[in-house]
């Protein structure tokens, strides 16, 4: 939780930050609310390291905690009036005997009651404490569905509950849930983290993820499928069910989880699965269930965006606020959720699968048209892979248009009409049921068997493009394109048995043979991403789309298909001093570097970035970043420096890594700390180089913080690969529309996606307002053409930007920062060496403090706290002193119930009071807290 919390009113929200927030970050809040005030899209660029997550989080919280408070008051007439006659000790001690008398008369007739659910009712201390908290804090985010008089609740009837839901539909207002996607499950966990820094730490939320995340079941963990295997023992196919599914109920519930199982703070995911292994429960299915209570639900944003992944998580978007952080990449995400691509080979098992299920008469008559589109498919395929024209090298295709699909369909029976038939019998198919069969000579019940996850696979994803196709008269048919591949892929084959059983050499002589194996791909590809998105922008109340790279932001509105009416460009929180950012058009040798295709493959130019590279870890201490267009360039960069010896140059300077291509996460994440270990050791080398990739795992979302990003080095533009055949389409049917519907020409647009993917590299650097680095731009295209090339970098590194007209100007400019940043760490060491220990702070981020771990019994003491006067109709900041008094030494049985419960309600608010409600809360009998 915070340590001083700091109240701005924005819009009408009072908004708890933990901090004195930046300018960015009030401008983030005040975007966020006007948006979610009225209802708006909003788009919003803040460079990293600027508090954008936490401002994010603080506001939208802040607003939904505010409807709450409008649509759900808290009456306290009745404390009030109460408060005004006795003290505080002498009413609760009469209401706490009262209420144990009245227990006692009626617990025996409780034993013999018959009907309905034995129920305790919750006493009156522990409604008080939480009418208390709200007396107190009336804008504290704590959900009133999480006090133990939420019991009363829970009691009434299915009638009543039923009644409830009807009025919340029938026109009762309700507050609608935050869905907070990010790119990747790490960047959810850094969340959680901030989330748990601010006041609204205890607000009910849930992660979704997938079973490779939070599965905890030991047949399962193991398993390279663990969906697959899950779902094995869900059906109980070999007799044995999943026993920690069954006990999904001990943490399915946002009190429990809380209250019961110490959760009360934000958590992030592997805290959920370290309680699922205690409790032996599905932290997955308890994800799923804790969205129900949840005001907050954190996800990765395919999770919202894709339809088949939206609808088996059972997510409702209708009416709800959706922030999309890191939403750089989002359009490239929603064209690829409408889009799906298939091989021969898995339509060909798909249709035997089927098959095999028809030959036995298993819900023939549902299987039956489904196992005719099949073969129509294939038919089709096979037809047309005899006219398909070359494109490159043992490759070929044939494109049609999304309407030419639609009439080839037609003539092969699938039209608007069939296809929902088709749609009903899929749903029936995949239904589980069972039927009653004689077994071993008795009567049990046999599941019928159903078609396979691969083939529900690829029959579920091809219906999801089929009703894009189809849906509200084929109003998207055009921004689809249909190709059909072929290619050829090498395959190894072992020797054959003869059919004697034996192998025909000899072990030691055995060899596998390489083939080519032709390959036909389908793929039906979506070039408009608000195709995808038109499910968000229907039914959403607002959409908020943030990032510290969105620049160039004028594509979104139009490839979305939304209108942004709040946009923001923010500015940086560091000083100018801070960052040096410059544009290097010329290597050591005087060679002029331009990285453009004809350019890179010259040994010229390889050698010249190489020296460039050296000459940088020569200046630059500890951690440095060295970002390539694409893989393939990284690989002959990594080849000609062995061979002129200028890798073994760059490794004596620095441990020099390269990022792979492709490989487990676990392999990465060992590299990766590699290179953290490296950047901290002293000796011989001075820190680290990572090789890597624009676009690839280095560029997103990893956090290069402080000595790990001392300097961030890019070498050319990395454009998309123009040769590729959906960037071809794509760039063809932005041209098409550019009038029409107002999208970027083709050429823009090709020119929008490198400028993302540079500003994603150069935003590895800077991570926080006291950190400092070097932005170093390798091309010459930036000096020669500023107006094209720089005005898509992102504002504040454009506003910073200096050319240098040859490599020596740079290098001493580079080597003159580099002191003086090293100077100033060194002198701001030393100054708070000679500080007292009490008033030194590592950085200017404000130091939060951290929760109480246990709770501790106060001792006899007196202390002095803060807290707000609840009728003070002062200005905020203005408080009342009150004094509270304990009069605990050590727990016996002479301390009566009243002491116990004021003990646990004093620890309590302890842990929960933050910023200026700090110290110990303890109890004074002559306090009143209304007067």
């Amino acid at each position: 939780m915070a340590g001083n919390t700091v109240e701005y009113t924005i819009g009408g929200v009072k908004i708890h930050f933990p901090c004195k927030a930046y300018p960015s970050q009030l401008a983030m809040m005040n975007s966020i609310v006007r948006g979610l005030n009225h209802g708006q899209h909003c788009l919003l660029e803040s460079p990293t390291g600027s508090g954008k997550s936490l401002a994010l989080l603080c506001s939208a919280l802040a607003w939904q905690q505010a409807q709450y408070s409008i649509c759900f008051p808290l009456s306290l007439t009745e404390e009030n009036s109460a408060c005004k006659r006795s003290t505080l000790s002498s009413r609760l001690s009469e209401k706490l005997q009262a209420s144990l008398t009245t227990e006692r008369e009626q617990g025996d007739d409780d034993d013999f009651k018959t009907d309905g659910k034995r129920m305790r009712a919750p006493l009156v201390t522990e409604i008080f404490v939480v009418k208390l908290f709200f007396i107190l804090f009336p804008q504290s985010p704590v959900s009133c569905s999480l006090c133990p008089c939420a019991s009363l609740r829970d009691g009434q009837k299915a009638g009543e509950k039923a009644k409830d839901k009807d009025k919340e539909v029938n026109g009762k207002k309700t507050i609608p849930k935050i869905f907070f996607g990010t790119r990747t499950h790490k960047q959810i966990t850094q969340l959680a983290r901030e989330l748990k820094r601010t006041l609204y730490s205890t607000v009910p939320m849930t992660i979704l993820s997938s079973r490779d995340h939070t599965c905890v079941h030991p047949e399962v963990m193991p398993h390279a499928n663990r969906n697959e295997r899950c779902k094995e023992l869900l059906e109980a196919k070999n007799g044995r069910s999943c026993r920690f599914y069954h006990n999904v109920h001990k943490m399915r519930e946002q009190s429990s989880l809380q209250w019961v199982h110490g959760l009360h703070q934000a958590w992030d995911i592997e805290e959920l699965v370290c309680l699922g292994s205690k409790l032996r429960s599905c932290a997955y299915y308890a994800a799923r269930e804790l969205m129900q209570e949840a005001c907050i639900v954190f996800c990765p944003y395919n999770y919202l965006l894709d339809p088949l992944i939206r609808n088996s998580m059972e997510i409702n978007l209708k009416g709800q606020i959706v922030v999309l952080d890191e939403a750089h990449n989002i359009e490239d995400c929603a064209r690829e959720s409408a889009s799906f691509t298939l091989n021969q080979t898995q339509l060909l098992q798909s249709r035997e699968e089927i098959e095999g299920l028809v030959t036995y008469n298993i819900r023939r008559s549902n299987h039956e048209p489904l196992l005719a589109f099949c073969c129509s498919l294939l038919n089709w395929i096979e037809e047309s892979s005899s006219a398909l024209q070359e494109r490159d090298y043992e490759s070929a295709c044939k494109v049609w248009t999304g309407k030419e699909v639609l009439g080839i369909f037609h003539g092969l029976g699938i039209t608007a009409g069939t296809f929902s038939a088709l749609q009903k019998h899929l749903e029936v198919v995949l239904e589980k049921e069972e039927r009653i069969s004689l077994v071993n000579g008795r009567e049990d019940a046999v599941q019928i068997p159903t078609i396979s996850s691969s083939t529900q696979s690829v029959l579920t994803s091809l219906f999801m493009v089929l009703e894009f196709l189809f849906r509200q008269n084929c109003r998207f048919a055009d921004d689809y394109r249909v190709a059909l591949q072929q290619s050829y892929i090498w395959t190894t084959q072992q020797d054959a048995l003869d059919v004697h059983g034996f192998f025909a050499r000899p072990s030691r002589r055995r060899q596998s043979t390489r083939t080519k194996k032709l390959v036909h791909t389908l793929s039906f590809w979506c070039l408009n991403p608000a195709v995808a998105f038109s499910d968000l922008s229907d039914s959403v109340r607002s959409i908020v789309l943030t990032s510290g790279t969105l620049s160039p932001m004028g594509s979104f509105s139009s490839e979305l298909g939304i209108k942004f009416s709040i946009q923001l460009e923010a500015s940086h929180v560091i000083s100018k001093s801070q960052v040096w950012v410059g544009t290097v058009g010329m290597g050591p040798q005087g060679r002029r570097l331009c990285a453009t295709f004809q350019h890179t493959e010259t040994f010229a130019f390889q050698d010249e970035v190489g020296a460039l590279l050296l000459k940088v870890c020569q200046t630059v201490s500890r951690g440095v970043l060295c970002f390539l267009p694409s893989y393939k360039m990284l690989d002959k960069l990594r080849d000609r420096w062995m061979n002129t010896g200028l890798w073994e140059k760059l490794e004596e300077r620095k441990t020099v890594i390269a990022e792979p291509r492709g490989g487990a996460k676990s392999d990465f994440d060992e590299l990766l700390q590699t290179y953290y270990e490296a950047i901290g050791q002293s000796g011989p080398r001075d820190g680290a180089l990572l090789i890597a990739v624009c676009r690839g795992k280095v560029s997103e979302g990893l956090d290069f913080t402080d000595d790990n990003a001392r300097a961030v080095v890019t070498i050319g533009i990395p454009f998309p690969n123009i040769k590729d055949l959906q960037v071809e389409l794509k760039m063809k049917y932005n041209d098409q529309h550019s009038k029409s519907r107002g999208l970027l020409p083709g050429g823009r647009w090709y020119e929008i996606q490198a400028y993302r993917a540079l500003n994603q590299a150069l935003g590895r650097c800077i991570r926080h307002r006291n950190d400092w680095g070097a932005l170093i731009l390798v091309d010459d295209r930036f000096r020669a053409n500023p107006n094209k090339y720089i005005t898509g970098l992102s504002k504040w590194v454009r506003q910073l930007v200096k050319h240098h007209d040859n490599f020596t100007s740079a290098i001493q400019s580079l080597v003159s920062f580099s002191q003086i940043q090293q100077g100033a760490v060194q002198t701001h060491i030393e100054e708070l060496g000679q500080m007292a220990p009490s008033s030194v702070s590592g950085s200017d981020t404000p130091t939060l403090l951290s929760p109480v771990d246990s709770l501790v019994l106060p001792q006899s003491s007196e202390v002095q706290t803060v807290v707000p006067s609840v009728n003070s109709t002062a200005e905020p900041g203005t408080w009342s002193q009150l004094k509270m008094y304990s009069w605990f030494s050590t727990p016996g049985p002479e301390i009566s119930p009243a002491h116990c419960f004021f003990s646990l309600l004093s620890t309590y608010l302890n842990q929960q009071l933050t910023g200026k409600h700090k110290q110990q809360v303890l109890y004074d009998q002559d306090w009143d807290p209304v007067s």
